[in-house]
């Protein structure tokens, strides 16, 4: 009996790729706020800011949030501080939701709060954009600016010629969205989306965030999963692609990721030194006992994503020094 195909997870993708392209996220969805922003003093992501600030909110399902600090440029010092959901499921709480986490950023950080929503669910008339209520001599209005994915459908000659590559990350979203209930046509689209792929002018970098996506949305059973991966190796060899190889690819989110989910911290540390080993043969013993000494699985977890995508040891090295000195 096939095997019955693994559920689709929208937000933990888009969170992860949110933090990794950040400025083409905002530039691609929130043109007018991304052009009031100082690029060049870069930006810092408040995640465990955001979490202290908002651990009383009464909400009955939190999702997808990001919480970034960024600059303005228009001189001053303030801070603009912006907070992200991306919500994949019609939920009746979110515009109350939007608007507890609003205010309760706005009463440790004051006025230069942004709230910005990503809906990914498949609910055509589902689009909140404000939350209000009104008692007794009382009233309140708030409202958020909201970006609707299903909408995109309607633009898909635009996503095609776009070079940003969060139109590639919508439609890798709006066909699992299309393919929810035939897995043989979401194989196809998989294949597809993965050859258009190699053929944009994406950065390396890019290209492997989105390849890094794709597998992660588009979700398969195991049998149709093995097809992609024998499709995937022939054309790697077919068109010699020298830097983003099948092993590199099924190390994200396949058995690593189970290793660190079921708490095997030697076969976690392992799987990162064996990544880090292949891909640079040079990796310094110090390097090496500082990964086996980590027993947070959330950091192995982080750690073999940025193993397979890093672009250098000394990068590696200089990721878990910042991460080390953050934690202390």
């Amino acid at each position: 009996m096939p095997k019955k195909k693994p559920s689709t997870e929208y937000d933990s993708p888009w969170k992860d790729i949110i933090e990794r392209i950040f400025e083409d996220f905002m530039k691609f969805f929130f043109s007018e706020v991304h052009d009031k922003i100082d690029w060049t003093r870069g930006y810092e992501f408040l995640d465990q800011e955001l979490q202290k600030v908002v651990r009383k909110a009464v909400t009955k399902t939190r999702r997808v949030d990001k919480l970034v600090k960024v600059w303005l440029q228009n001189g001053d010092e303030a801070l603009l501080y912006i907070h992200i959901e991306v919500q994949s499921q019609q939920d009746a709480d979110f515009p109350e939701r939007m608007f507890t986490y609003h205010y309760r950023l706005y009463d440790r950080y004051g006025p230069q709060v942004t709230s910005l929503a990503i809906l990914g669910d498949n609910a055509e008339n589902w689009r909140p954009r404000s939350y209000h209520y009104e008692t007794i001599g009382s009233e309140l209005s708030f409202c958020f600016s909201m970006v609707k994915l299903l909408d995109y459908n309607e633009k898909w000659e635009e996503l095609e010629k776009s070079s940003n590559p969060f139109a590639m990350a919508v439609r890798v979203h709006l066909k699992a969205l299309e393919t929810q209930k035939s897995s043989q046509q979401r194989l196809n689209q998989k294949k597809t989306l993965f050859k258009t792929l190699y053929q944009e002018n994406y950065s390396e970098k890019n290209t492997k965030e989105l390849l890094a996506f794709l597998d992660w949305v588009l979700t398969l059973p195991d049998e149709l999963e093995q097809q992609f991966d024998d499709f995937v190796g022939q054309y790697e060899e077919a068109k010699k692609v020298g830097y983003v190889t099948t092993w590199e690819r099924k190390g994200i989110e396949k058995g690593i990721e189970k290793g660190i989910e079921k708490g095997i911290l030697q076969n976690s540390h392992e799987y990162v030194n064996d990544i880090l080993d292949t891909r640079f043969q040079r990796v310094p013993q110090t390097l090496v006992q500082t990964i086996q000494s980590i027993e947070d699985t959330a950091l192995l977890s982080k750690l073999h994503r940025e193993a397979v995508l890093v672009e250098s040891i000394e990068k590696f090295e200089q990721l878990i020094e910042d991460t080390v000195t953050r934690q202390q």
